[in-house]
């Protein structure tokens, strides 16, 4: 039991209980009395800057793990393909990650504020690790299917775990300069993972690409282990709500696999997609029925209302979404448009995925000095909408895109610090790890989602031309080439609009959102914010 917990259950002003009680009170250690006379939820000693920057680069170190391994297995998969003869279950290699990781993210969240982020850190690491070495042995395509599958358990533990320490260690006001950070590292996993992969495919093996998570594991280990004993301690030990755990990775995983195979292995309207979309709502809606009856749910629902919570999360998810779709879908564009090679085209996303991360930045250094810290995502939103409504109305040259396409990464990179930052200053402290969690899943979902639709708009704007017969619908070359420019450019004024709509959305969200005090160095929380 931590010291908050013991200090909720002493009552603060000894003088108005009953003698018998008081006189009990009096029996106690010291320390107990000591913790009774404490303010309300008052924060830790801080760490010293020494401390704080080792933590920060081993937590670092752990995110880029798991931000690489959702890019670098892409360009071996050709290779993968030809040693094991089996290209039609080549996507599951992807997909088996996806599902996993996405599915245990509120679930590590939620056993991080049980027992506590240092097990949990350990665990999610260990299953990405186990599964990393699987993964290289794997001696047939179905072996490195599961084996990919376990290494998502892990990976997906990782994103809401890191952010739940981050919260342990430093004051939300400080916290979102932070959270840029780790978003330069998210980014830079997604644009070194590519090309890390492509290289160890074609001049080592394409095992090198899970063998060299192990010394990296080893490393953030080696640093965070140590002074983990030092992080303020917040969990609460319960009783695990396995059933509405399990009850809510089902309902994930039926609904990840509808929007991974709706639309391209088949149809939207088919028996199967129409059976799946059934089953993910009746598992959801039994979630909510065992939620509200649950003496302590695995996710209360009560978490997941108030007036931050949701519009963080709506926030949040609607701008990772227009960036994923945006992401997946371009280089098509690019490719159509402006006739340039898949590796051309593989550049000029890095203006959407590293401008990003200057707006976060931006954004994260707002929230360490201003009052009115979201005002600069409101802005942010506003502007990237804008963007994303120029680029649907005109056409442009390729450095005109390009420059928009900045402008609209910038303004959307504010959305992330602020979102997340708000949503755990919302809660009380053993309940950031669960809200923390939820938010990564609802991202996750948000962007499958987006993917999902823009790829849609696709299909019915252009019909035929691009027949999703093969597991990557925008990489096969004779299905690019046969695609005219102009209706390329009229389909994708409705993805850009879609974008548009989603940014707008974002900004709505970011109105609406109360903006909460955040606790810093020389100001500590009100109490009601803690409850």
């Amino acid at each position: 039991m931590n010291k908050y917990e013991r200090q909720s259950r002493i009552p603060a002003d000894q003088a108005t209980l009953p003698d018998d009680i008081a006189e009990e009170l009096s029996r106690l250690p010291s320390e107990v009395i000591e913790l009774s006379e404490a303010p309300p939820l008052a924060p830790p000693a801080p760490l010293n800057p020494d401390e704080v920057r080792t933590i920060v680069i081993s937590l670092m170190l752990t995110m880029f793990l798991a931000a690489l391994d959702q890019t670098i297995v892409a360009t071996a998969l050709p290779t993968i393909g030809r040693q094991f003869h089996d290209v039609t279950n080549l996507s599951w290699v992807i997909t088996a990650y996806l599902l996993a990781s996405t599915a245990v993210a509120p679930v590590f969240g939620t056993l991080s504020d049980i027992y506590g982020r240092r097990v949990m850190i350990i665990t999610s690491l260990s299953l990405f690790v186990v599964g990393s070495v699987l993964c290289a042995i794997a001696p047939s395509m179905t072996m490195l299917i599961v084996a990919r599958g376990l290494q998502g358990l892990g990976g997906g533990g990782i994103m809401p775990v890191v952010q739940t320490v981050i919260s342990d260690v430093v004051s939300p006001r400080e916290r979102g300069r932070y959270q840029a950070y780790f978003s330069s590292v998210w980014m830079a996993g997604g644009i070194l993972g590519p090309v890390v992969g492509g290289v160890f495919a074609e001049h080592l093996h394409w095992s090198m690409i899970f063998w060299i998570n192990l010394p990296l594991a080893a490393a953030a280990l080696a640093l965070l282990l140590p002074k983990m004993g030092k992080i303020p301690v917040f969990h609460r030990k319960r009783k695990v709500d396995w059933l509405g755990g399990i009850l809510l990775m089902a309902s994930a995983v039926v609904l990840m696999l509808v929007l991974t195979w709706g639309g391209t292995r088949l149809s939207w309207l088919s028996p199967t997609i129409t059976a799946m979309v059934g089953a993910s709502i009746a598992l959801a809606g039994a979630f909510v029925w065992h939620a509200r009856r649950a003496d302590e749910p695995f996710l209360p629902l009560s978490l997941l209302g108030g007036s931050v919570v949701p519009f963080a999360m709506g926030a949040g998810g609607c701008a990772l979404g227009a960036m994923v779709g945006l992401t997946v879908h371009l280089p098509l564009y690019y490719e159509v448009v402006y006739h340039l090679t898949a590796s051309e085209a593989g550049l000029a996303l890095i203006p959407l995925a590293a401008i990003s991360t200057f707006g976060a930045a931006i954004a994260g250094r707002t929230m360490a000095k201003a009052k009115h810290y979201k005002r600069v995502a409101i802005v942010g939103t506003s502007v990237a909408a804008i963007c994303a409504v120029g680029m649907a109305v005109t056409t442009l040259p390729l450095w005109g895109l390009l420059l928009l396409m900045s402008v609209f990464a910038l303004g959307l990179g504010t959305t992330f610090p602020i979102s997340v930052v708000s949503l755990q200053n919302a809660v009380a402290r053993p309940q950031v790890g669960t809200v923390t969690g939820a938010m990564n899943f609802f991202r996750a979902m948000m962007a499958s989602f987006t993917v999902a639709a823009f790829t849609t708009i696709l299909l019915m704007t252009l019909g035929t031309d691009i027949s999703l017969a093969g597991e990557h619908h925008a990489a096969s070359a004779g299905t690019v080439s046969a695609i005219p420019m102009a209706d390329m450019i009229h389909a994708f004024r409705y993805v850009f609009g879609a974008a548009a709509v989603l940014l707008t959305t974002a900004s709505i969200c970011m109105i609406t959102m109360e903006e909460r005090p955040l606790a810093g160095p020389a100001a500590h929380p009100p109490a009601e914010m803690a409850e």
